[in-house]
């Protein structure tokens, strides 16, 4: 009977740092993805050092 009116823990400060750190997690790999799919191709980088050794 005492255990029902006395919280032992909350749960609110344990649940909002998991959420946190959720979204921190999902935003590290967003920002991945998005330098992963901006990364240039070896067709790119070919034209590119041709391009580079002309001007020399």
């Amino acid at each position: 009977m005492i255990n029902t009116v006395i919280a032992l823990y909350s749960w609110t400060s344990g649940v909002v740092m998991i959420a946190i750190f959720a979204l921190v997690c999902i935003s590290l790999v967003g920002i991945l993805i998005n330098f992963i799919s901006k990364g240039k191709s070896t067709e790119d980088s070919n034209t590119l050092n041709e391009d580079e050794s002309s001007e020399y």
